[in-house]
């Protein structure tokens, strides 16, 4: 039997109802529990965020049945450098569908988006301890470019406002004590020792 054929469409108004199905079950699969998910994706946020322009969502069917979507965002790489780029800010692939050609498919949808809106770079931040996720965008030409750390602003004020290190050494008290215990060992040896 052959593999069945992935199609890829871009999220319109038709296709919100499908995409928020499978936002739901992304969020359920991260942890988040249903109840918890049900409420995120119907206060409006999710249809708000489609709605932006500088935001776009692909949704890929396999056999008719939602199998998984790609957010993007146009941006550029850094405040520094001014060439636009397309952000991959969300990829998932429901678990029913996955290794069938649906994240590769996403993947080409994002690139040709990025293609006709002029951008020569595509980008996404991958979690680190995700080693599966990290492998494929690998083997389609993704490099590391840098490490992103990430902390709530609560722990960075506690941690700027925290106790003082305790002072490490001087060079100058480090080479005082050194003076001072050649000083010391010097005094110590016998008559006629060679130091």
């Amino acid at each position: 039997m052959g593999r069945s054929l992935v199609t890829v469409q871009r999220v319109d108004a038709g296709l919100q109802t499908p995409f928020i199905e499978l936002w739901t079950a992304h969020r359920i699969e991260a942890g988040t529990t249903p109840e918890a998910a049900g409420r995120l994706a119907a206060d409006g946020t999710l249809r708000k965020a489609l709605a932006r322009k500088d935001v776009s969502a692909f949704i890929a069917f396999m056999d008719g049945r939602p199998a998984g979507y790609v957010v993007i965002a146009d941006t550029t790489r850094s405040l520094l450098v001014a060439a636009p780029s397309v952000s991959i800010d969300m990829l998932y692939v429901h678990v029913d569908f996955r290794r069938q050609g649906v994240g590769k498919a996403l993947l080409a949808a994002a690139s040709r988006y990025a293609d006709r809106n002029g951008c020569d770079h595509l980008v996404s931040a991958v979690p680190a301890q995700d080693r599966e996720l990290n492998r494929f965008f690998a083997r389609l030409g993704f490099a590391p470019e840098t490490v992103r750390r990430v902390t709530s602003s609560a722990v960075l004020q506690r941690k700027l406002a925290g106790e003082p290190r305790t002072q490490r050494y001087s060079l100058d008290k480090v080479l005082q004590r050194r003076r001072d215990v050649r000083a010391r060992t010097a005094s110590v040896q016998p008559p006629g020792a060679v130091g």
